[in-house]
């Protein structure tokens, strides 16, 4: 933003501002996030129960991010190449995760509910769920073919607050969020845990397994290896790889 002004004001104003040339962006600072050991993460998933265990462990086997996972629909999840395609994500940029092979036979239970969500809609003669704003003026269909579908839908209906369709929108994100929240207690976790705890979790184990942190990178969906960095540092600080010199003392 300060960098744009320096470029416009000498045209616009007419004026020389040299004083801006000594403002630098502020800049993040970067934290080091929160994240869960193995045991933990199991820990974790045991306690939880239904769609909101098989989206935490979604989240976690993929290094998807909440909504990623909530917005996922039935044609992206690809069972014979254990892939699953993840659409328009942050930046507007596609990537493929791996879907892994233990979550496989949930997954398919779960498009026979949404399966039969989708039957009850069409024979009610509903309005399809949402498509991207292009597809659903060249193809006004779309929405109510089954390859759309959500692979979590609701169980209810709700109205679209820009179009006041009625339709079937995906599961609330919120759910999640309240079953990650009552199940972190339950697993005797003190560490703050958030849902985007899962893909940080997600990055580090990988990491700690020995995957090329390239291949991190393009699984998380970032464009600069830098940002990736962060896990390296996680490991580093989880490991304790520098003895202390407190523990020569007493040997």
């Amino acid at each position: 933003m300060v960098s744009n002004v320096m470029y416009t004001a000498k045209p616009v104003l007419e004026i020389d501002l040299p004083w801006l040339t000594e403002i630098n962006q502020p800049t993040r600072t970067r934290r080091i996030p929160s994240v869960l050991t193995k045991d933990e993460v199991a820990g974790l998933l045991a306690v939880m129960e239904g769609e909101t265990a098989l989206l935490a462990r979604l989240l976690y086997g993929t290094g998807m991010r909440l909504m990623e996972g909530m917005r996922l629909r039935v044609k992206d999840v690809e069972f014979d190449r254990h892939v699953i395609i993840v659409r328009e994500a942050k930046g507007n940029k596609n990537r493929v995760v791996m879907l892994p092979r233990s979550l496989a036979p949930a997954l398919r239970l779960q498009i026979l509910a949404a399966r039969a969500s989708w039957e009850a809609d069409r024979q009610a003669q509903r309005a399809g769920v949402e498509v991207p704003d292009a597809l659903a003026v060249k193809y006004p269909k779309l929405g109510q073919t089954w390859g759309w579908c959500w692979m979590f839908p609701s169980p209810t209906l709700s109205i679209d607050p820009r179009s006041g369709i009625e339709r079937r929108h995906h599961l609330f994100e919120e759910r999640l969020q309240r079953a990650l929240k009552k199940a972190v207690p339950l697993a005797e976790i003190v560490k703050p845990v958030s849902v985007h705890t899962l893909r940080h979790s997600f990055a580090t184990h990988l990491l700690q397994s020995g995957t090329d942190i390239r291949t991190v990178q393009e699984l998380l969906g970032y464009s600069d290896v830098s940002t990736t960095m962060i896990y390296t540092h996680v490991i580093k600080a989880s490991t304790g790889g520098t003895a202390s010199p407190l523990d020569a003392l007493v040997a």
